[in-house]
């Protein structure tokens, strides 16, 4: 006999319990039940006991056996729940999953959703469409939890004609108005970047629940339309929607990316109005746009407030300090952190350290504690501390030891460190490494500021017709300067707290 769980919530509203189910299963004959199958049911709860209790791979392997062992190795509920734990664990059991699987004689829908999670948690492409080939070989029925677990891989690896397939698909089950399916396919369009289908697939809900409106307002973000983001969040607010975290961190990395600091300070003071102004994450996301917004002090005076702080905090106030030029104040906070135990620094923390002492120039500390990352806290540089670190002793003449550490990267080297240093060996004079490291950026890209800064460093040296080379040479390859940038200021303040002016920003 076979069970699926959304067969057994879709049918009554009552809470499912493990003695129900096992006592359904007794067989009653002339009054009197068979004590076999009362000793089957017993054995069945302990199984489910254990079960709920299992929070390791060691666990979960002494399980497997006493289920198999009892002999319900094909009871669908008892395996899918094995598998559930595959998909939703921190480590990596999808071969475990996989295994368990294949040992089901007929799976139900559950279990393939299951496993196609399995799949989209760990961005396994292939094989989450390939059961899910397989599941409709198999008359398996599509249903919503199918088809927003592949969306949400299409829009993870940016897969956008199988998603349009499955929007298809959507439509073709009768799916597509479902709000599961719905939010999906609204988040999908924003990873696309198609903004209109989004916003447009957002109107057709007659009444958006909080997910709907937290999803088209990070999808306004995610493409770049941080004016439109806030529109709708006042538009939200209007309509009598109660907001949650999720929405007020969104909303105020639009204020961040605006640089409207008087709409983040309304936004600020909403939420301070509210249980959610300490929430952790709400106050990190306005730390980080109170520093965007280059008000620095507004910034230190929240973190100083915070009754409550985790590592996204820490790592956030020291980039703030870091970035605006104040590395005594983030050293100090990374140290106090550190004599403290208050939190254990990660990746980003000792980003934010060697980032304050490229800024100060301070070259022995960031040589220390780019040292000290991998020695003391087995965490390996990626491509962004060795960045850093090239910026650091560039900065303060170091440049062939830059060089050196760029060649010594366990990782490929990307334009962007590699500009980092010929920008070094032009402030620093260094002409013949200048010249190395632009053939390298030739075998990655062209960029107009590489031909520049080359021809610069000939300039200052008086080599002029070296200069004229360059010169030539950039326009030979057609190579153009990137359109200028541009600044905006609030022209209009926004004076009423009630209702921000948002019209000023664009």
């Amino acid at each position: 006999m076979s069970f699926s769980i959304a067969s057994l919530f879709s049918k009554s509203k009552t809470k499912f319990s493990p003695l129900a189910f096992s006592l359904s299963r007794l067989n009653f004959s002339n009054g009197n039940a068979d004590f076999e199958g009362i000793s089957v049911s017993i054995r069945e709860q302990n199984l489910f006991k254990m079960l709920k209790q299992c929070y390791n791979m060691k666990h979960l392997n002494q399980i497997h056996a006493q289920i198999i062992k009892t002999g319900f190795e094909q009871d669908l509920f008892m395996v899918g729940k094995i598998i559930v734990f595959c998909a939703t664990s921190v480590q990596n059991l999808v071969d475990y999953a996989v295994g368990v699987f294949n040992n089901v004689e007929n799976p139900d829908g559950f279990m393939w959703n299951t496993m196609i999670r399995c799949f989209v948690n760990t961005n396994q492409v292939e094989n989450a469409i390939g059961y899910f080939k397989r599941m409709q070989m198999k008359n398996v029925l599509v249903d919503n939890f199918t088809l927003a677990f592949l969306l949400k891989l299409c829009g993870q690896v940016g897969l956008v004609v199988l998603g349009k397939l499955l929007h298809c698909s959507a439509v073709k089950h009768g799916l597509e108005s479902h709000v599961f399916v719905r939010n999906t396919l609204i988040h999908v369009y924003g990873m696309f970047k198609e903004i209109r289908t989004a916003h447009l697939l957002f109107e057709e809900i007659l009444r958006p629940d909080l997910v709907a409106w937290n999803t088209i307002i990070d999808c306004y973000v995610n493409c770049g339309e941080h004016k439109g983001a806030l529109d709708l969040f006042l538009r939200m607010l209007n309509c009598g929607m109660e907001i949650d975290d999720a929405t007020l961190v969104v909303t105020i990395a639009a204020c961040a990316a605006l640089g409207a600091l008087d709409f983040g300070k309304w936004v600020h003071s909403y939420a301070y109005s509210t249980p959610l102004g300490s929430n952790v994450s709400v106050c990190n996301a306005l730390i980080d746009m109170y520093a965007k917004c280059g008000a620095v002090e507004e910034a230190r005076v929240l973190f100083d407030q915070m009754k409550r702080r985790n590592i996204v905090t820490w790592n956030t106030i020291i980039l703030v300090f870091a970035m605006h030029g104040h590395g005594d104040e983030a050293l100090r906070l990374f140290g106090k952190l550190l004599d403290e135990k208050l939190e254990k620094p990660n990746d980003v923390t000792f980003l934010g350290v060697i980032c304050a002492c490229s800024h100060r120039g301070m070259v022995e500390e960031g040589r220390k504690y780019f040292n000290s990352m991998t020695k003391d806290y087995q965490i390996q540089p990626t491509i962004k501390h060795y960045g850093s670190m090239v910026d650091l002793l560039g900065r303060a003449g170091f440049v062939e030891e830059a060089y050196e550490l760029i060649k010594s990267m366990p990782m490929e080297c990307n334009a962007i460190v590699w500009r980092t240093l010929l920008g070094a060996c032009r402030v620093h004079g260094k002409i013949e490494l200048g010249e190395r490291v632009r053939r390298h950026l030739l075998g990655l890209e062209q960029h107009s500021s590489d031909y520049i800064l080359l021809s610069n460093m000939y300039a200052s040296a008086g080599q002029w017709s070296e200069m004229m080379k360059e010169r030539k040479s950039m326009r030979d390859q057609r190579v153009q300067k990137p359109e200028p940038g541009n600044s905006f200021v609030g022209i209009r303040r926004a004076r009423r707290l009630d209702l921000p002016q948002i019209n000023s920003y664009h």
